[in-house]
């Protein structure tokens, strides 16, 4: 019961938000930043209150596909909420806040028991922990790349619509985009590391995929990093690299759980 009343407040938390959040936006108004966190954090509490009944478990923590998903929908809020205390990305919310009440519905309406798990003591949860936490940075710079591809398009086809004006300028966006980019790959380089040392092979045949992909969108990002510091790349370039670095991610993080624990029981 406490599951349920807990993702339905979320639920209908998230929904207000983006409501209001469009209710501006046709009124060629600006969404109010202390509104939006205020909102946002009390979805997150009750988010996290819904989650949390169904990760933790006896034996240890449950990360299955809908469960990871709706965590990094709530860990991408959270970082948000807090980048925005001294930066402009509450913008970021009008998408965000969609994606966090997809994934928290998804979570309770299909319990993950086929769901690996890992011991609450165990090692490997610093490297799971870590792998999310990377994915969840990188994933807001994927949706930032998202906004600011959209600013390049509309300006130039000189088509200003009622959007652009809910979004920073865009050098600020541009500059945010590489502030996450630079954090998520730290956080992913440490992630790939912990793996080496936890994991007793990294490409033993059920995670193989994954670390090459994983290494390859670690490429991807560093090359990007690079070009922007000793090139000065922007713009499309780093639009594209970081959409390419994160599809990369997402195959690598979501790929074989999606087959593992969703398409193969559906045709076995």
């Amino acid at each position: 019961m406490i599951t349920l009343i807990a993702s339905l407040l979320a639920a209908i938390l998230y929904l207000g938000g983006t409501l209001y959040q469009l209710d501006r936006l046709r009124k060629r108004q600006g969404a109010s930043p202390a509104l939006l966190r205020s909102v946002g954090a009390a979805a997150l509490v009750a988010h996290a209150v819904g989650l949390s009944t169904e990760i933790f478990t006896g034996q240890g923590l449950s990360f299955g596909f809908f469960h990871v998903s709706s965590l990094i929908a709530w860990l991408v809020i959270a970082v948000t909420l807090v980048f925005s205390l001294r930066a402009p990305v509450t913008s970021l919310l009008i998408v965000l806040f969609p994606l966090a009440l997809v994934t928290e519905l998804l979570a309770w309406l299909f319990p993950d028991h086929r769901a690996a798990t890992v011991p609450g003591h165990s090692a490997l949860l610093v490297h799971v922990l870590l792998s999310i936490l990377a994915y969840g940075i990188l994933t807001i710079a994927a949706f930032q790349a998202a906004l600011l591809a959209f600013q390049n398009h509309q300006l130039r086809h000189r088509n200003p619509v009622r959007f652009n004006h809910a979004f920073p300028p865009l050098q600020t966006m541009e500059a945010l985009l590489f502030q996450f980019l630079l954090c998520g790959e730290v956080l992913l380089t440490l992630a790939l590391l912990s793996g080496f040392v936890f994991l007793d092979n990294m490409f033993a045949q059920g995670v193989a995929h994954k670390t090459l992909l994983s290494c390859l969108a670690w490429v991807v990002f560093a090359v990007l990093l690079w070009g922007r510091h000793v090139r000065g790349w922007r713009g499309s370039n780093a639009i594209r690299l970081t959409l390419g670095g994160f599809v990369l991610l997402m195959l690598a993080f979501f790929g074989s759980k999606l087959v593992r624990e969703i398409l193969l029981p559906m045709t076995g």
